[in-house]
Parts: C-alpha cells; sequence; structure tokens
C-alpha cells in the first residue's frame, strides 16, 4: 500500500468534513456494508489464509471505510457526548502513533513524559486541586475504577496484601443517574452490585443530599462500611451536577472517599461563566475528566486527578525489575508503577498541542458557545411556530431532552396524557430516528427516564454548530414526525 495516497484520502475527508451537503451517515445493513468492500475487492471478513491486495484494492476499500462510517464531525451529528476532532488533536494523535512508544517509563518517551507531568498539573490547578497527582489512562471507565480500588485502599492499606477482613462489607455510593461504569467497578471490585447503592434525584437529575445521608445510615445501622460516594458532573442524559458544596460535608462526616465523576462536564471549569457549576470539586479525593468529550481532543483522552499525593504510587506499585530499576537514569520520573497500566498509548501529545494552539480562550470559548447553542436550541423548542415540540426534563448545560408532538396533544400538559398518548410518543423517537439515519440528514439520540416515554437528546457541542444547524434539526424532525403518523 502506498501510505502517502492513504494519508491523501484522510486528508481530503477532513478537508471536506463539516460540508453540510454531506450526509451525517450512508446508513448500510451488516449485509449491504459486505457487499461495499466485496466490490472495493477487499472482503470484510478475514479470510482463511488472508492473501495480499493491490494498493488499488486498499485504497477503494479506505475509501469505503470513509464514506460508510459516521462523520461525528458534521454539523448536524448530536448523538453522543463526544462530536468531531479539532484537526489540531488528529495531528497530535498521528505524531504520537508514528512514534509509536509508551508513556509508562522516561525512558521509552522523554519528552511525553515531561508533557504528561505539565498537562496533570495544568489540569490540577484549573480543578483547584493544588496538590493533586495524577494519570492519563484508557477512558472514563477505567478512572471510575480506579478512582473506587484507590478509595478501598485508602481506607485498607493491607487489602492489596491481605484482602479485606471477613468481617468488612464494603458499601459505596452513587446518584440514581450516574454512569453505569461505577456498577461494572463494583463488580470487578468485588463489591457486588447490591453494595453500589443508587441515591435518588431531584427532578432536574442531581443527587439529593438528604437522600444520601439516609442511605449511609441506614447501611451503618446493618453493620455495613461506607467507603466511597460517586458525584456526577455532567451525567449521561441530562448533563446534570450533583451539589458537591452539600455531598462534601456528608462524605467527611462518615469518613466517604469523595470522587467526582467528571468525564464530561468538568470541562466546565475552562469557563469563568460556567465553572460555578464544579463548585466543590476542589475538595474532592478524586477527579475523572474526558477531555475527548466536550474538548474536541480524539479519543481517547481521559485524566485522573487524586488529591493524596503518593497514594497512586502506594496502591499500584509492584516494582517490577525489568522495567522501573531505581538506578537507571530519571526512574523517578517513571509513571508505569503508579498506574494499573502498564504500555500506555500517548495521549498527552493531541492535548498538550492543541491546548498551545488554541490557549485557555480558545478552550473557553468552545465551553461557552457549547451552552449558548443549547440555550438558543432551548429557545427555539418553545418558541416554535406550531407548538409541535415541548420539553421532556429541564435543560441543564449543554443537554435538551424534548418530545416532538402529533397534533393533537399540542399544547396538552404530559400529566393529562392518556396511556395511548404515552404508547404513540413513546414510539415516535426511534421512527424519527430511523428516518434520520435513513436519509443521512442527521443524528441525535433518544431514551426514556424517570418512567417517562422515549424523548430525544440534544447534545450541543460540536463546535462548527451554528444556528441553522440547530433550526434544521427542528425542521427534520417535524417532516419526519409528520411521515410517521400519516
Amino acid at each position: 500500500m502506498e501510505t502517502r495516497e492513504a494519508i491523501e484520502l484522510v486528508l481530503k475527508f477532513m478537508e471536506q468534513a463539516e460540508q453540510r451537503n454531506e450526509p451525517v451517515i450512508r446508513l448500510r445493513s451488516p449485509g449491504q456494508l459486505q457487499q461495499v468492500f466485496e466490490e472495493a475487492g477487499v472482503s470484510l471478513p478475514m479470510e482463511t489464509p488472508q492473501k495480499t491486495h493491490s494498493n488499488e484494492e486498499i485504497l477503494r476499500a479506505l475509501q469505503a471505510v470513509l464514506d460508510y462510517s459516521v462523520h461525528t464531525q458534521h454539523p448536524r451529528f448530536f448523538n453522543q457526548n463526544f462530536a468531531g476532532p479539532d484537526p489540531v488533536a488528529v495531528v497530535g494523535d498521528w505524531f504520537g502513533a508514528a512514534l509509536n512508544t509508551t508513556n509508562a517509563t522516561y525512558e521509552a518517551a522523554p519528552v511525553f513524559t515531561m508533557m504528561e507531568h505539565s498537562l496533570l498539573q495544568k489540569l490540577a490547578a484549573t480543578a483547584g486541586m493544588k496538590r493533586a497527582e495524577g494519570l492519563f489512562g484508557a477512558g472514563g471507565s477505567l478512572s471510575n475504577l480506579l478512582a473506587m480500588h484507590l478509595a478501598r485502599h485508602h481506607k485498607y492499606p493491607k487489602a492489596n496484601e491481605e484482602g479485606l477482613p471477613s468481617s468488612v462489607r464494603l458499601v459505596a455510593f452513587t446518584s440514581e443517574h450516574a454512569h453505569y461504569s461505577l456498577k461494572k467497578s463494583a463488580a470487578l471490585m468485588g463489591l457486588g452490585y447490591n453494595n453500589l447503592r443508587a441515591v435518588a434525584c431531584d427532578a432536574t437529575g442531581r443527587m439529593r443530599p438528604d437522600a444520601l445521608e439516609e442511605a449511609i445510615l441506614q447501611a451503618k445501622q446493618r453493620g455495613e462500611t461506607p467507603f466511597f460516594l460517586n458525584a456526577t458532573a455532567g451525567t449521561t442524559v441530562t448533563a446534570a451536577f450533583d451539589p458537591f458544596v452539600d455531598l462534601l460535608p456528608l462524605a467527611r462526616e462518615h469518613g466517604l472517599w469523595f470522587h467526582v465523576d467528571g468525564c464530561y462536564g468538568a470541562s466546565a471549569l475552562f469557563s469563568e461563566q460556567h465553572k460555578h457549576l464544579m463548585e466543590g470539586v476542589e475538595q474532592a479525593d478524586s477527579l475523572a475528566w474526558n477531555l475527548h468529550k466536550m474538548m474536541g481532543i480524539t479519543q481517547q483522552c481521559s485524566a485522573l486527578l487524586v488529591a493524596h499525593p503518593g497514594l497512586l504510587r502506594s496502591c499500584f506499585a509492584t516494582g517490577a525489575g525489568y522495567l522501573f530499576q531505581p538506578d537507571k537514569e530519571h526512574a523517578e520520573l517513571d509513571s508505569g508503577d503508579r498506574h494499573f497500566q502498564c504500555a500506555r498509548r500517548v495521549d498527552v501529545l493531541k492535548l498538550w498541542l492543541t491546548w498551545k494552539v488554541r490557549g485557555d480562550q480558545g478552550f473557553t470559548q468552545r465551553v461557552n458557545k457549547a451552552v449558548a447553542n443549547a440555550k438558543q436550541f432551548t429557545a427555539m423548542l418553545q418558541e416554535h411556530e406550531k407548538q409541535s415540540f415541548a420539553l421532556a426534563l429541564p435543560p441543564s448545560f449543554t443537554n435538551v431532552c424534548f418530545w416532538w408532538l402529533p397534533p393533537n396533544l399540542r399544547g396538552v400538559s404530559p400529566d393529562q396524557w392518556q396511556p395511548q398518548d404515552w404508547e404513540t410518543i413513546h414510539k415516535l423517537a426511534p421512527q424519527i430516528k430511523r428516518k434520520m439515519q435513513e436519509h443521512g440528514t442527521a443524528m441525535l439520540g433518544f431514551q426514556s427516564l424517570n418512567n417517562l416515554p422515549n424523548f430525544f437528546r440534544m447534545i450541543c457541542i460540536n463546535s462548527v454548530v451554528d444556528h441553522q444547524d440547530l433550526r434544521k434539526v427542528l425542521d427534520l424532525i417535524e417532516c419526519y414526525g409528520y411521515e410517521a403518523i400519516s
């Protein structure tokens, strides 16, 4: 394969990425996708034995990859809590991949080790966690798992060697709207799903401090040992921020490690206008932060900050003699023995490069624009001339949850809907989304929450989105909605 020609395909794709006349997706079934690659001359499944292919065949296959993948950088992609990458981050990712090293030791990655240390200091300062150390790892789910493990190690330092005493039953707490990785973490930690207690939230999706206090006291009355509290900054569906300032005193009073899953919402810290949502995070024991979500850094770029210097090494170090020799040059800068992972891909260069190019001001503008777009979209919904739309939940940060309403339900409060109306609304969102995918015109997610029928979740974080894109989404939903009920 001619590498330069393949790179030119990607460059051309990136140059045209934001064109609004291109589809968000060219939706094909699995069988149709296999046919596309067969026609390119390269079968999608691996063969036995696997033959070699010509340069022309490979280039056709790579073009098919570009043509039939979801174009997350498209101005009408609102489907996930990430969007198209900043082109600067793509360049950083390419450089890191070309150098193909691991960020575990200074000797293998001297430049990247220094970058990582500097970035972690900068992120900690941005969060107000002045003495924090940290690490980059393979996503926010891993960060949440490691935080839970650190919490157990902090409470029972001998657990790594001896396990927990048989008399101890650890319990953790998180909101009922928290990310599902917390449940997986409880299973992997050996706690069991039942020992991760889901705490009730208010109508906006924020954890209720009174419900947390009650859950902690009940656990203690049963002879259980509370040890970990996860608070969320930007829940997946509603982008709600738990009230850290009100939860912190309860965590301190009852000896709980206070972790903030800020994988999505921690980027509010970049904005003077919106960082109040993160008030109290400076007192957290740990903070998970995904820069590949709001900030457009390529997947993945995930940091975990820990407010207890030395605890990462105490928890994870095993002193592998073949790698972490104490008498080698600059051994004190090796990060691998402060991490669960050994070999780690270089996730810091793309963030370092993008931050250097965009500056603090560029990051601030990105966050402010996302929130402003969400507010503008909310206003469009509420002022729609046909009253076709209704908010399903109060808007929060960058997320807007709403329904498209058939004519007979416009102006009718949801608490007056009949069972058949709920069923109709519940079916409409997937039908409308299917039309969007079939035509490639837009993508946004839908789901049910709080026993409500399916609603759309609009996530306004793509930096290239403008007023016309927001309006176009409403027009598309309106069009496909009428088609669905006709």
